[in-house]
């Protein structure tokens, strides 16, 4: 048992740092509050839409800006949308460049934009990194016996 009451100090330890380092904020703990016996895999469910929607919209966007003449209301359209997703999860710093990168669109600079992207798609790979080891430590946890410390 002292196994799983590591693993539950390091799960509370790795989560306070997500916090700390701003890749997550208060939305993240809202979803996990939404999580119950009767539906256990919620939060994971509702990332793993988060991480294939994102990426549809990272690919969709890196299209878009490579075209001879650019789209920027479809851009925009592209990155409220990958904005908002962030924001619904939590994903704080996601969130944060695409607001940016909304700025970009709307002044019709090419060379921000392109950069937000690089920046977003790097934001998006931290976090998605990051979530996957929460879930795996939890993962660990739960196959261990033991019981995931809510709230954190």
């Amino acid at each position: 048992m002292d196994s799983v009451v590591q693993l539950q100090r390091q799960l509370v330890d790795y989560s306070a740092q997500l916090f700390n380092e701003g890749f997550l904020d208060d939305q993240f703990n809202q979803l996990q509050q939404l999580q119950d016996e009767s539906n256990p895999d919620f939060v994971v469910e509702v990332v793993t839409l988060f991480f294939e929607d994102s990426e549809r919209l990272l690919d969709e966007l890196a299209k878009a800006l490579e075209q001879q003449s650019v789209d920027y209301r479809k851009i925009d359209a592209h990155v409220h949308q990958l904005k908002g997703s962030s924001s619904s999860i939590g994903a704080q710093r996601v969130q944060k460049v695409c607001i940016g990168f909304r700025n970009f669109c709307e002044e019709r600079n090419i060379e921000g934009c392109q950069k937000c992207l690089q920046q977003v798609r790097h934001e998006y790979s931290l976090v998605k990194t990051k979530l996957e080891t929460l879930f795996k430590l939890e993962q660990k946890i739960l196959a261990a016996g033991g019981s995931i410390p809510w709230p954190m």
